[in-house]
């Protein structure tokens, strides 16, 4: 079965309390950050900001950062963190800015935090939580490492070989198409990519904690559950 299948949609759920929501949320690479993104922009009607959507509308738009930020895209370049933050700061600067969202993927480490925070103040918004996914390495790279995904087009489902095996080994069950495995899902992939989290993550964690915007969740059991458990954090504060 699809993961993206497995989410229920519930048109009954909202913010709790009605109340204004501006959120990052943090994890580990395989948290399930985004399918947990997805539900809280669904059920919360927030707007989702993910940089790598931006930077394809800033390129596709012509945006003066758009143009700067081309040539390092078609060289498959890292974007400098100094356009990524122009590309945050030139989506909140608009008319059409928003007032509830939720941030995935940025900002990734303590420079990109503050140089938000600036942004946020220009626009005359406050952040009202960070949420943060717990689960532990061994666990991301059992989740990853084993994970197998459809190619084609239009179907994309995704698999994995003890939590949700397809029926024929390496075959699709919906349309039969030979199952791969992404490079940056291999375990030592998984392993540098865990690496990186962490160091970008050290003084990220800490630095929101301070100001009484964290609050840890588990990431792990299923997707509902992880959904409540988030649901409930945001209704507390």
């Amino acid at each position: 079965m699809s993961f993206q299948r497995m989410i229920r949609k519930d048109s009954n759920n909202s913010s709790p309390s009605g109340s204004v929501m501006r959120l990052i949320i943090l994890g580990p690479p395989g948290s399930g950050k985004g399918t947990q993104c997805q539900l809280l922009c669904e059920r919360m009607s927030l707007e989702h900001i993910g940089t790598g959507d931006l930077l394809r509308a800033a390129i596709s738009e012509k945006t003066p950062v758009g143009l700067r930020a081309r040539p390092f895209v078609e060289s498959g370049q890292l974007v400098p963190d100094e356009v990524v933050n122009d590309l945050v700061a030139e989506r909140f600067s608009r008319a059409d800015r928003p007032d509830r969202f939720v941030m995935d993927g940025y900002p990734r480490k303590l420079s990109q935090a503050t140089t938000f925070e600036q942004i946020l103040s220009r626009a005359q918004l406050d952040l009202t939580h960070v949420l943060l996914l717990v689960v532990d390495d061994r666990e991301i790279i059992h989740r990853l490492s084993g994970r197998w995904s459809c190619p084609k087009s239009g179907c994309k489902a995704t698999y994995h070989t003890e939590n949700n095996p397809p029926k024929v080994p390496e075959v699709c069950d919906d349309c039969g198409t030979k199952l791969v495995q992404r490079a940056d899902d291999k375990e030592e992939t998984v392993r540098t990519r865990l690496e990186v989290y962490h160091r970008d993550t050290a003084e990220l964690i800490p630095y929101y904690r301070n100001q009484g915007l964290l609050q840890e969740e588990a990431g792990t059991g299923g997707i509902e559950e992880v959904y409540n458990n988030l649901e409930k954090a945001l209704a507390k504060k």
